[in-house]
Parts: C-alpha cells; sequence; structure tokens
C-alpha cells in the first residue's frame, strides 16, 4: 500500500469512527521509504547510512544544487523558487534526506523555502565555505562569520556538515588554519556537527583522507576517470584507505560532470563506485523530476544487484 493509499485509508477508517487525522507530510514519506525498502531488499538509495565516526546517518544519494554553479546561482537556483521546491520535495517524498549546497551555488534562500514545515532533523544539510576573495565572495579568513549568514540563510540553528570548498593544493591545512580551527571551535558548540573539505586535485585529496581534522571528504570518482584528480583505480585506492581508517567520503562527478549520458555509462560507473564500496554516498545534480527519478531507479538497481 503507498503512502497516499495509507493516508487516505487511514482518514476513511478514523472519519468512520468520528476522528479525522491528517498525517504530517513528512510522515507519509517515511512510509514510502520503509515501503520502498521492503520492495527491493536489503539495500536501497533511501536507506540511512553513517557517515565515517560522525554519527550523521545520510541516504545514499545527496539532492545536488551547484550544477554548472558560481557566483550565488547554479542550474538549480535558474529553475526558480517553485520548481526548485517541485524537485527538493520530490526527492524528500522518495526517502532522500541529504541536501548538498554550497555559499557558491546561491542554493540556501532557495532550499530554506523549499523544505520549510519539515522537521529540521528529517533532514541533513551541507554546505561548503568559498575561500577564494573574488567578487562577489569576500572570504572573512575565518569560518564563523560564513557559518553564522549560512544558517540565517537557511533558517537553522546548526549545519550538519560543513567543507572547505574546492581545495587545490596541499598545503592547504596551513593556507587556512584559522578556518580550520574556527570551523573545529562551531564543531564543539555543536553549531558543525563534522567538518571536512571538497577536492578538485589529487594532492589535496591525499592531504584529505591523512590529515587527522577531516571528517568528511567529497571526491570525484566515476569509472571512466572524467573530470576526476587521477586514474579511477589509483583514485579508488585512496578512498578506500580513508574509509578504512573512518573517514567518510561523498562521492561527486558520478556522471562525470555530465560527460557520462548515455545509460550504459551511467550504469557501469554507479556499479563500478558502489560494488567496491568506494563511497558513504553520493552527490548528483539533477534538474528535473525525470532526471531525479531515473537516478532513484539506477542507483536503487545498482544497489540491488
Amino acid at each position: 500500500m503507498s503512502g497516499i493509499t495509507r493516508r487516505r485509508f487511514l482518514g476513511k477508517s478514523l472519519a468512520g469512527a468520528g476522528t479525522l487525522i491528517t498525517l504530517p507530510h513528512w510522515s507519509i514519506a517515511a512510509e514510502a521509504r520503509k515501503q520502498t525498502a521492503q520492495n527491493l531488499g536489503s539495500r536501497c538509495v533511501s536507506d540511512r547510512v553513517e557517515l565515517g565516526k560522525t554519527g550523521i546517518k545520510v541516504s545514499r544519494l545527496a539532492m545536488g544544487t551547484g550544477m554548472r554553479g558560481g557566483n550565488r546561482e547554479s542550474d538549480q537556483t535558474r529553475l526558480g523558487q517553485e520548481k526548485f521546491t517541485e524537485l527538493m520535495r520530490r526527492a524528500f517524498d522518495n526517502g532522500l534526506n541529504f541536501f548538498d549546497m554550497a555559499d557558491l551555488y546561491g542554493s540556501h534562500p532557495f532550499m530554506r523555502k523549499a523544505l520549510k514545515g519539515i522537521p529540521r532533523d528529517k533532514c541533513v544539510y551541507l554546505s561548503k565555505i568559498w575561500l577564494r576573495n573574488s567578487p562577489p565572495f569576500n572570504p572573512s579568513g575565518g569560518a564563523k562569520e560564513e557559518v553564522e549568514r549560512f544558517q540565517k540563510e537557511l533558517g537553522t540553528d546548526f549545519i550538519d556538515i560543513c567543507l572547505l570548498h574546492c581545495l587545490t593544493t596541499p598545503d592547504w591545512p596551513k593556507t587556512y588554519e584559522r578556518v580550520l580551527d574556527e570551523l573545529s571551535e562551531l564543531k564543539e558548540k555543536g553549531v558543525v556537527r563534522a567538518v571536512g573539505c571538497s577536492c578538485h586535485r589529487r594532492e589535496a585529496l591525499e592531504t584529505a583522507v591523512e590529515h587527522p581534522w577531516t571528517d568528511v571528504v567529497l571526491a570525484r570518482i566515476n569509472h571512466k576517470g572524467n573530470k576526476m584528480d587521477g586514474p579511477p583505480e589509483e583514485i579508488a585506492k585512496i578512498l578506500k584507505k580513508a574509509r578504512a581508517d573512518g573517514k567518510s567520503i561523498l562521492g561527486m562527478k558520478i556522471y562525470g560532470e555530465g560527460t557520462l549520458v548515455q545509460p550504459d555509462e551511467k550504469d557501469a560507473s554507479l556499479n563500478y563506485v558502489l560494488d567496491n564500496d568506494l563511497v558513504d554516498a553520493m552527490t548528483i545534480g539533477t534538474c528535473s523530476i525525470e532526471e531525479l527519478d531515473d537516478n532513484i531507479t539506477r542507483i536503487n538497481k545498482a544497489l540491488k544487484a
């Protein structure tokens, strides 16, 4: 029985008893997740997986909001609020609780409106601090000012995961020492639950997976090596070791930033990443309901296989 059918059934039954109860939107989604898991078997996209040692539990797929992102806009925000909201709500109704944002994408205020009314503890927010000084960005040199603004833009008391965005050099812990220190302080206060970085060069990735400060690493991975930081087999070794050491790995560029477009290419990449246990979860950006549904179907198929 589907979530909506169950709601109507309960409403009709309780109305007959003189009481009408309308189940909250997020409760219906939870029922749908349970039914999906039962239908698919032991693993599915809506499963909650724990990110390393953080204690944070997320769906296997995060909703990316940064396709062709820059200057505080992206393909997702360019859809406009109504379509952005429709997309995020569709994801939530299909069991996704993980939402990947960044200051660079300008997606915070869109997400605040899109998820309005859903209990905060039903969602996991990931965002990223842009570190480069270029209009319209004027970094504080730390993290407190940025995170405080993120909180206001999202309407939340805390950020689940806060990353340094787009690292490319091996010495980033020294270069951004103040940012690391302030994020650590915010983590101690519970304003941020986990910290880490997104990497866009192999040297930065190797530092990230070895450095004790890092909880979560957002890394580029697919079976072809498209838009990645090295050959897949070499990057895979780094990611496997990081996971074995307790780091959480989130995969990005699973479809090679739009270069792997054929159905068999998408399936091959998903199978490569999931069969080799290279990531805890992955983020994929979509701009339509059809793309989202296709991703969910493909990931469920790969997990079931």
